[in-house]
């Protein structure tokens, strides 16, 4: 943070404790160390840890003025794999003149008091002088006058104003100035260095940050930086980190952000979302379920079809093959049922357009958008990603009609635009998997195409922005001829139907084990 003495990640350290190796910097609050000196201290322990572990990623968590010092040791060590995550780096603060020392130096004490009250730990919580620091955070966010703030979280506590005058003979004007100066110094090292930088950076930026103009110099820095996704949080303030609404383990997840070797792997380094992440998710999207009440139907290994997902195999690998509804609205509900009902996590092969792009075209949606679907174990479309889920025994959902089918013409309803030469059969029978074939219905029903691509490709500007867009996104199938490789991308006008309902029926697992020879000799 602002002034260095390290707690801005306690909220986070025993989340990120299950997949770090966690180190801490803490600067005194009287330690008058020049800025230099202090990127040779990281510098120091980012070498030695480089030297130890090569192969592997070095994650660097910094906010505000540490963001700079993880910028400034990144643009010396370009060689070493390093991945910063940097909550509102005050890199801006040496560029806008309006952000002086007079007009942040009131707001920025308060900040200062209220942080510096945290005194102890206990049971993996941060307390106050018995007050959650979710009260502290919240007035915080208020920004409050001093006295009305301590007023607030001090509830008549007669030991802090003893703790305010310790603090206050150590964290005076005079030593605020010097970390203030600190910060413009630091801020003028980083920006002078970006070129320089070579590392992997994620910008958490807050979306009413009344200290600095943090969501700008995200997009500054987006431009800049040649490896950098920018993620916005539209109601955090200045103080990113101690906010209890956000948890930065999905956060890095879902931007496909941790790695344990030099590359991501999206099926090897995959964290499944917690129940509580995964709650937090569904509630959002739970208006599709109640909207549609749909009904699942599974086939048991006799034959019998019944009303829930029985006839599911409970072990892996599994391939599920399936029709795609118009923008793919049976997943949400398909999703939540199987991790609620079976405790099944579906691994969905996704197009790349959710995870990269060519270029910066701002006609497609932002890749973040994508990030809730990369949480849910989403992966990108390739022959060698299908080949590692099926050999980690992964429940595997493939949708053979791609876009095309998610985005049919009026007059296609339920129709398949399958390839007529698949080879998911004979990777499915290579690892052993059972193949599920599964149709959902109940969205042509429930709503009803408007204006579908070939109405919009009578427009000649919409046509052309779809030729944009869809060169920018990765296409596949470019080489395929006839429906199944029209995967151009637009958008339809869709007015619902309601009320309705999704029907899923899942026929009976196909065995292919010991298939594999037979499918190569015929081959």
């Amino acid at each position: 943070g602002l002034i260095g003495v390290g707690l801005g990640l306690t909220l986070h350290h025993h989340r990120l404790s299950k997949i770090f190796n966690i180190w801490c910097l803490h600067i005194p609050l009287n330690d008058q160390t020049s800025f230099t000196d202090l990127v040779k201290l990281v510098e120091s322990v980012v070498v030695t840890e480089h030297a130890r572990a090569p192969n592997r990623p070095i994650y660097l968590f910094a906010e505000s003025f540490g963001g700079c010092l993880a910028l400034a040791v990144a643009s010396r060590n370009p060689s070493i794999d390093l991945v910063l995550v940097l909550a509102n780096p005050a890199t801006s603060y040496s560029s806008y003149p309006q952000f002086s020392l007079r007009s942040i130096l009131p707001s920025l004490l308060v900040f200062l008091y209220i942080t510096l009250f945290v005194i102890y730990i206990n049971n993996d919580r941060v307390f106050l002088l018995g007050v959650p620091l979710k009260m502290l955070g919240a007035n915080i966010q208020k920004f409050l006058p001093l006295e009305h703030m301590i007023g607030e979280i001090s509830q008549d506590s007669t030991a802090l104003s003893a703790y305010l005058s310790a603090i206050s003979d150590v964290l005076t004007v005079e030593n605020v100035v010097w970390k203030l100066n600190l910060v413009k110094s630091a801020a003028l090292y980083a920006n002078s260095r970006l070129h320089a930088v070579n590392a992997q950076v994620m910008i958490l930026a807050s979306g009413r940050d009344e200290l600095l103009p943090s969501r700008v110099e995200a997009e500054r820095l987006h431009k800049l930086l040649p490896k950098c996704e920018v993620r916005v949080f539209e109601d955090s303030n200045h103080a990113l980190f101690l906010d209890e609404a956000i948890d930065l383990v999905p956060v890095i997840t879902g931007a496909s952000f941790y790695r344990r070797r030099e590359r991501h792997d999206y099926v090897l380094d995959y964290l499944p979302p917690t129940p509580s992440e995964f709650k937090k998710i569904y509630d959002g999207l739970r208006w599709i379920e109640a909207s549609t009440d749909p009904v699942m139907l599974s086939t048991l290994e006799n034959g019998k079809i019944v009303r829930n997902l029985s006839g599911i195999p409970s072990e892996g690998p599994v391939l599920y093959v399936g029709y795609h509804m118009m923008l793919g609205f049976e997943l949400i509900p398909m999703f939540g049922r199987f991790l609620t009902k079976r405790n099944i996590l579906l691994r969905g092969i996704a197009h790349p357009i959710m995870f990269t792009r060519k270029g910066e075209e701002e006609l497609l949606p932002p890749v973040s958008s994508f990030d809730m679907f990369r949480t849910m174990g989403a992966v990108p479309a390739s022959a060698s990603t299908f080949y590692k889920l099926l050999s980690t025994r992964s429940h595997v959902l493939l949708y053979p009609g791609g876009i095309r089918e998610a985005l049919h013409r009026k007059g296609e309803e339920y129709k398949l635009f399958w390839p007529e030469n698949s080879e998911f059969v004979r990777m499915a029978a290579k690892f052993g998997a059972k193949i599920i074939p599964f149709g959902s219905v109940g969205e042509d029903d429930v709503s009803e195409i408007l204006v579908d691509y070939n109405d919009l490709m009578k427009i000649p500007y919409i046509k052309n922005l779809i030729h944009v867009v869809t060169e920018e996104a990765a296409k596949l199938r470019a080489t395929m001829a006839g429906d199944p490789g029209n995967q151009d991308f637009h958008l339809p006008v869709i007015v619902p139907r309601l009320p309705g309902r999704f029907y899923y029926y899942f026929g009976k697992p196909i065995e292919t084990q010991g298939t594999y020879n037979a499918m190569q000799v015929k081959k």
